[in-house]
């Protein structure tokens, strides 16, 4: 009798591939741009034997950019799958649950209200103003998330997710409102961080930027045990011991944490978060966090650098918006996610 083939791809041949893949584009994201150079001229601009125009171009602008979409894309993706957890809804993620509008509001309070004029993110604010921004982004997305949150246990799922677009168009109409009373400088700030980007992070910022989403996404592979409990509901958690409304609160602190520092330093980036689990999940075939954390940290990240190496568009001087290639990619996972909605809620109890 021939043996029943295992369906379940072997997690460990996964993870080997995914990390080949995140190496990949990371160094395609260091080659590739408006001037491409090839892996030598790299290598020449790291250890100093290269020109000095090709050390300035990796040292000063492609590193650290390409050191961004990775730590950016692990940490959405995270926050997305703690999200998706605590809710248990597929669709739930920082842009699609309000989060995201509510971090634009702190940062919109920052540059359009309490910033000189004419600043500009990546450029005017010093190390304490990027902190400033990032509390500021943060603060908002758990204010947002504090609210949603409340109303978790009342309503459905569906009814959630229309509360999170409502807050999102509120929170969008009080931030027209402080553009509209704001200088045209300050505007032009607003509107460039608005659109997206992994090119503010520069090298003296990074350790604010990558210690916050490190952490974040550190201290969530310690609730790996507690978020499985989660998965088969609050009241069957609770019985195998689990302090649910300390994971829950830690989860969505973790998430606004994390959502908040990408937010405020990167600019409102959508659908990312809510791509990378459920791709994770398709491909692992698991709902167990302690393969999809890791999991989604790799994938977000590889998504990420994806989307930035084409919004860079090599071989042109322009650029792409990153939100609009990042739509590009989520918008059909989420097509796809409601299609399948009866077979995911399997994954959520």
């Amino acid at each position: 009798m021939t043996p029943k083939p295992n369906s379940k791809p072997p997690t460990a041949l996964l993870f080997l591939v995914l990390g080949i893949g995140v190496l990949a584009l990371f160094l395609a994201n260091v080659c590739l741009g408006s001037a491409t150079l090839s892996l030598g001229d790299v290598w020449g601009a790291l250890t100093g034997k290269g020109s000095s125009i090709s050390s300035q171009i990796v040292i000063d602008f492609r590193l650290p950019r390409a050191l961004t979409a990775l730590l950016a894309g692990a940490a959405l993706a995270v926050s997305g799958l703690l999200m998706q957890t605590i809710f248990r809804n597929p669709l739930a993620d920082p842009f699609v649950l309000g989060v995201n509008s509510g971090a634009s509001l702190g940062v919109a309070i920052v540059l359009l209200v309490l910033a000189p004029a004419g600043v500009s993110l990546t450029q005017g604010l010093e190390l304490s103003g990027h902190l400033l921004v990032v509390i500021a982004a943060t603060g908002g997305a758990a204010v947002v998330l504090g609210i949603v949150l409340s109303f978790a246990q009342r309503v459905d799922v569906m009814s959630l997710l229309i509360l999170g677009l409502m807050l999102s168009y509120a929170v969008g109409a009080v931030v027209s409102v402080l553009m509209f009373y704001s200088m045209a400088e300050r505007l032009q700030s607003f509107f460039a961080w608005s659109y997206g980007t992994f090119g503010n992070v520069a090298w003296s910022h990074m350790r604010v930027f990558g210690a916050c989403v490190s952490a974040g996404a550190l201290a969530s592979l310690f609730l790996c045990k507690p978020l499985d409990a989660m998965l088969m509901g609050e009241r069957f958690a609770e019985s195998l011991g689990t302090r649910v409304k300390r994971v829950r609160i830690l989860s969505l602190g973790l998430a606004s944490l994390m959502a908040g520092t990408v937010t405020g330093f990167c600019g409102p980036i959508g659908f990312l978060g809510i791509a990378a689990p459920h791709l994770c999940r398709y491909l692992f075939k698991t709902a167990q966090h302690k393969v999809l954390i890791p999991a989604s940290l790799l994938g977000g990240a590889g998504i990420a650098l994806a989307a930035d190496l084409v919004a860079k568009a090599p071989g042109f001087d322009g650029a792409l918006p990153l939100n609009a290639v990042t739509a590009l990619v989520g918008a059909p996972v989420i097509i796809v996610a409601l299609i399948r909605q009866r077979n995911l809620r399997k994954a959520f109890g």
